[in-house]
């Protein structure tokens, strides 16, 4: 992306932002709940679109001017219900956990086997933990990282899957 006003504007928040890139460039980060976007994704939140608050459903927001945020989300919906062959879709997941919970019970049954990394190491609550109903309803199995060298051992989670 370029951020020319930006760099203009604040070449100090223009820095961080750069240092960040290089972070992400640089380390994996395991946390579930954050994400790597495609650049198209970050072109579309950074659009207008972001300045609009649009709460509540399509052709139903309390507010007005909502019509294009409306567009959009329809778009999404649409594009998911062909997807998953759906009669209806909803896109606005209220966390990362409904979100996760929302996939897990599109594309898996009851007592599924699922690989997920140990909380222990990384690992989020909604990967099969038995305080969250991903771990009553689906077969969880856990995988870590190496004691000594502290990276997740491939041959290992091939072995579990």
């Amino acid at each position: 992306m370029e951020f020319a006003n930006l760099k203009n504007f604040d070449p100090e928040v223009m820095e961080t932002i750069e240092l960040e890139i290089k972070r992400q460039q640089e380390h994996i980060e395991l946390i579930a709940s954050e994400n790597f976007v495609s650049l198209q994704v970050m072109e579309a939140m950074g659009s207008q679109l972001t300045n609009k608050y649009a709460e509540g459903y399509p052709s139903k927001r309390y507010y007005g001017g909502c019509e294009y945020v409306d567009m959009v989300e329809n778009l999404a919906i649409e594009r998911l219900k062909k997807l998953f062959g759906a009669e209806h879709a909803n896109v606005q997941p209220h966390s990362g956990s409904n979100a996760n919970l929302g996939v897990y019970f599109a594309v898996l049954k009851p007592g599924d086997k699922v690989l997920g990394m140990n909380l222990s190491q990384g690992g989020h609550l909604t990967h099969g933990s038995p305080v969250n109903i991903s771990g009553t309803y689906f077969n969880f199995i856990a995988y870590g990282v190496d004691k000594e060298t502290e990276v997740i051992d491939y041959d290992e989670v091939r072995k579990i899957a």
